[in-house]
């Protein structure tokens, strides 16, 4: 089972923060940190100093760290012009020396799109211009040096360009989509993805959405073991029965409830539920990390979970 660190800066969190969760991250051994792309605090928090925005700050950590894999999970169509962000990812690349995954989704936050003045629009909409943004971003990454690429978009029209800069990888840093919906998102994932997260799913509810995305592969022929599945946990891991319920407090939860909806718990308890997961066929476990100021969390799960 692979580890990545996963945050959620809109709750509170200064590029300083981050900095200080991603190193420790890299310290513990994780291979990935990587962060939301929200604009706006969820629940009770004052989310103080405020948003950061997620492809700059991945793009400084490109230049600050040296072994792991950088990304969003996932960043909202809704937000990005299709040919910018694929400028801007493609330089984060080259910047990291080619450690960038890229995750994309439909966007879903309709508060914090009214927040900062982003259209919101239905759906349906929202999903079309995921597939249009795909082609997009994939076409120019792909287009061979020196050729042109033209996409007649519904919602963007790409004309003559020189689809550059090129990333680091090739032929483009891996997708991330993930999800629970029960057609266009499955058959995203089979054209483009190469790692389809399950969000805060317990492992037997996970097989279904799992099963969906092998059939889509399937139906266009594609070999679903190109892809690889992974999960995303809420982390509230101690030595102690005591730590855990600390950590919880820390982030407003109750251990009952995120043993049965997060890797938490001890140590034993947080390997089992890993366990779980790998029997199902996930190779990947995202780890949400939400009290960012409590490094010694990433440092036991770096020990416990190598």
């Amino acid at each position: 089972m692979q580890y990545r660190i996963f945050t959620e800066p809109q709750q509170g969190a200064s590029y300083e923060t981050l900095l200080s969760v991603a190193l420790a991250a890299e310290r513990s051994g994780f291979d990935g940190f990587f962060r939301s792309d929200h604009y706006l605090v969820m629940g009770d928090a004052d989310g103080l100093p405020g948003p950061t925005h997620a492809w700059l700050t991945l793009a400084a950590l490109a230049r600050e760290t040296s072994t792991i894999r950088l990304g969003t999970l996932v960043s909202p169509i809704t937000f990005h012009h299709p040919g910018q962000l694929a400028i801007a990812v493609a330089q984060a690349d080259e910047m990291s020396g080619g450690r960038i995954e890229f995750g994309i989704g439909a966007g879903w936050y309709e508060d914090e799109h009214a927040a900062y003045g982003i259209p919101f629009p239905a759906m349906g909409e929202r999903m079309s211009r995921l597939e249009e943004g795909l082609e997009q971003i994939v076409g120019l990454w792909t287009t061979p040096t020196g050729d042109t690429f033209s996409h007649d978009g519904e919602f963007h029209q790409i004309s003559a360009s020189p689809a550059l800069p090129k990333p680091k990888q090739s032929p483009h840093p891996p997708i991330i989509i993930g999800g629970q919906g029960k057609k266009r998102t499955p058959a995203l994932a089979a054209r483009f993805c190469s790692d389809f997260n399950l969000p805060f799913l317990a492992p037997p509810n996970s097989v279904e959405v799992m099963d969906r995305v092998r059939v889509a592969c399937a139906a266009i022929g594609r070999d679903p073991a190109e892809i690889t599945f992974s999960a995303a946990q809420v982390l509230c891991l101690g030595e102690t029965e005591a730590d855990v319920e600390r950590r919880a407090a820390a982030i407003g939860r109750e251990p009952a409830e995120l043993r049965e909806n997060g890797m938490a718990g001890t140590v034993e308890e947080v390997q089992a539920r890993a366990d779980a997961f790998a029997e199902l066929g996930v190779e990947r476990i995202y780890l949400q990390v939400l009290d960012l100021g409590d490094l010694d969390h990433i440092a036991l799960a770096g020990r416990a979970l190598s």
